[in-house]
């Protein structure tokens, strides 16, 4: 027997499912700019860096296009998904922080792993 959510648990829902791709954008966004700071003829670890933000804000402009989709989605996709993208966003940070001025990025980074956390929270 499945269970009609309430309207208050629905709202949860939407709401962190909104919070978590406004987070997602901010995270692309951030990746991005940070990528295109890093010198580009730099040392390896700078090129990693690069191509990790990169990859995290290819990662976060895809879940958040996905949880922007008005079309009934399978649960399961959408939690691989936001694990994908909480797991990239921290390994970003991780790297972000080894990098002199990229304590913003980082912390962005790390909020939207947060919020994909917190909306995993909601699928439970």
């Amino acid at each position: 027997m499945t269970t009609t959510p309430t309207s208050q648990q629905l709202y949860r829902f939407l709401e962190d499912r909104f919070a978590c791709a406004q987070a997602c954008t901010e995270c692309a966004r951030a990746c991005a700019v940070r990528a295109s700071l890093t010198d580009p003829d730099g040392s390896e670890c700078h090129d990693r860096v690069r191509r990790l933000g990169i990859m995290c804000a290819e990662v976060c402009d895809a879940t958040c296009r996905v949880l922007g989709e008005e079309c009934r989605q399978d649960e399961g996709e959408i939690r691989v998904r936001l694990e994908w993208c909480r797991s990239v966003c921290l390994e970003c940070a991780r790297a972000f922080d080894a990098q002199p001025g990229a304590e913003s990025a980082a912390a962005t980074c790390r909020s939207c792993a947060d919020a994909c956390s917190e909306f995993l929270q909601t699928l439970a």
